[in-house]
C-alpha cells in the first residue's frame, strides 16, 4: 500500500518487523529505559522539524536542536504538561522523575535532570504505546511554553 497525504507509517511495527525482539511487555520496562527511548525520539522530532523548516548550516541546526533537547528546556515544558497529563501519562512521568539515574547533566540541577528524565520516560512511553499524536501534541505544547518563556524563535533557519 502507497503512503499519501495523511497517512503515517508504523515505523515501531517495521522495526519490529525486520529485528524481531523477544515480545517484552512495556510494563516491565524501567523508567530509565523508557527514558532512553524517550530520549532518542524526542530528539529524532527535533532534528525533523528543524530540517523542516529549511537548510541551514548544521552547526546552527545542532544550536537550536541543543536549546530544547538539553535537561534544562525539557524540565521547563514539564511546567506547561503536568497539568494536561492523564492520569496513566502522570504516573509514567513521576514514575521516570523519581527513578535514580547514575550520572547527571553536567550543565543542570537534580532537580531538572529528574524532571527531564521524567519528560524523556513519557515520550517513551508514548512512542512504544504507539501514542505518536499524544506525543506530537504534548511536545508542541512544550516547545510553545519554552518558547513563550524566552526561548525565541528557534525554528527559524533563517
Amino acid at each position: 500500500m502507497e503512503e499519501g497525504v495523511g497517512t503515517s507509517p508504523d515505523w515501531l511495527g517495521l522495526i519490529e518487523g525486520q529485528f524481531p525482539s523477544g515480545g517484552a511487555d512495556i510494563r516491565t520496562y524501567s523508567p530509565l529505559a523508557l527514558a532512553y527511548i524517550g530520549d532518542g525520539v524526542y530528539e529524532l522530532v527535533i532534528r525533523t522539524v528543524l530540517l523542516g523548516k529549511g537548510n541551514c548550516p548544521v552547526n546552527k541546526l545542532h544550536r537550536r536542536a541543543s536549546a530544547l533537547v538539553r535537561a534544562g528546556a525539557q524540565s521547563e515544558m514539564m511546567h506547561a504538561l503536568e497539568p494536561l497529563l492523564d492520569p496513566e501519562e502522570a504516573r509514567i512521568y513521576k514514575r521516570g522523575r523519581n527513578a535514580h539515574p547514575a550520572t547527571m547533566a553536567k550543565h543542570a540541577t537534580m532537580t531538572e535532570y529528574r524532571r527531564a528524565t521524567g519528560f524523556e520516560a513519557l515520550m517513551g512511553w508514548l512512542y512504544l504505546t504507539r501514542r505518536w499524536e499524544r506525543m506530537m501534541e504534548l511536545i508542541k505544547t512544550g516547545i510553545g511554553y519554552v518558547g513563550a518563556q524566552g526561548g525565541g524563535t528557534w525554528t527559524d533557519n533563517r
